[in-house]
């Protein structure tokens, strides 16, 4: 925690994405690449996919939240920003992360795409075989 803003400064990442999450007190304003949060993340489980660390620590509306993400796609950049808020809180409060453990929101998830194999059309597919 940066002692003269008061401000906590945590990264998450999940697949290719990147979000770089910075929490301050105030009274629940989201700002995600510049924008609102329902603005960026169309998708009502995106939206929700991101609060939740606050709705499991019962702290919505008491943060202020900006969040700079990059790479991969919605998915992906939800998932970072909800890794990085749940490290935030805990770097707030640590009493908060046995709950947030619990529910698997301090986890990184490791699941990357595999690449793609030269001779294969795809990462595990094999062309068709054919005897003759």
């Amino acid at each position: 925690m940066e002692k003269d803003t008061g401000q906590v400064h945590t990264v998450g990442r999940r697949k290719t994405s990147v979000a770089r999450v910075y929490l301050t007190s105030g009274k629940g304003e989201w700002l995600v690449n510049g924008r609102p949060l329902s603005e960026y993340f169309t998708r009502l489980t995106h939206v929700q996919l991101c609060e939740q660390p606050f709705v499991a620590t019962d702290t919505l509306g008491k943060y202020n939240v900006k969040v700079v993400v990059v790479g991969g796609g919605l998915s992906g950049q939800a998932g970072a920003i909800r890794l990085a808020l749940a490290r935030a809180l805990v770097a707030l409060d640590e009493t908060m992360r046995p709950t947030l453990k619990k529910m698997g929101f301090l986890t990184r998830d490791p699941r990357m795409v595999e690449r793609k194999k030269y001779g294969h059309p795809k990462a595990r597919k094999r062309f068709q075989f054919s005897k003759r």
